[in-house]
């Protein structure tokens, strides 16, 4: 089986770095992320909840801010969880493994003389941060895109 994605989109807020029970770093984000333009001209968004761990979330806190452009490499995960009034809600998202920063972007590094462009950060193991000893995340309303 393969499960994988791509994509490239803009930050839709400043990344916030927090860290579970036992230190691990995570980060949660949303990335708009643009749809062929209509034959009418007007453009539309999907908004797409990511996650990432571990120097992946370290990375996405100290280089990218809302607004940036990003590319994204990771799996998409199903996960689900039961809200405060006991109704289950279920959440599609990437959990991220790579991030960087778009070509268009790095080549504009390089004419303005930055030599730090290749803008990946592996994990290249961590724990399953869905697992049985992890809390699960809370995601309030506000950060829901409709």
């Amino acid at each position: 089986m393969f499960n994988f994605s791509l994509l490239e989109g803009r930050l839709t807020k400043d990344p916030e770095l927090r860290n579970t029970g036992n230190g691990t770093p995570v980060a949660s984000f949303t990335l708009a992320v643009d749809r062929p333009k209509r034959k009418d001209g007007t453009q539309q968004a999907d908004f797409i909840n990511i996650v990432a761990w571990n120097k992946t979330a370290e990375f996405l806190k100290n280089y990218f801010k809302k607004g940036d452009a990003i590319q994204v490499q990771g799996r998409i995960q199903t996960r689900s969880y039961d809200d405060k009034n006991g109704n289950k809600v279920f959440v599609t998202e990437i959990i991220a493994n790579q991030l960087g920063f778009p070509i268009t972007q790095r080549a504009n590094s390089q004419t303005q003389g930055n030599s730090n462009t290749s803008g990946n950060a592996n994990n290249a193991s961590y724990a399953d941060p869905f697992g049985t000893n992890q809390s699960s995340v809370d995601i309030s309303d506000a950060d829901l895109p409709f």
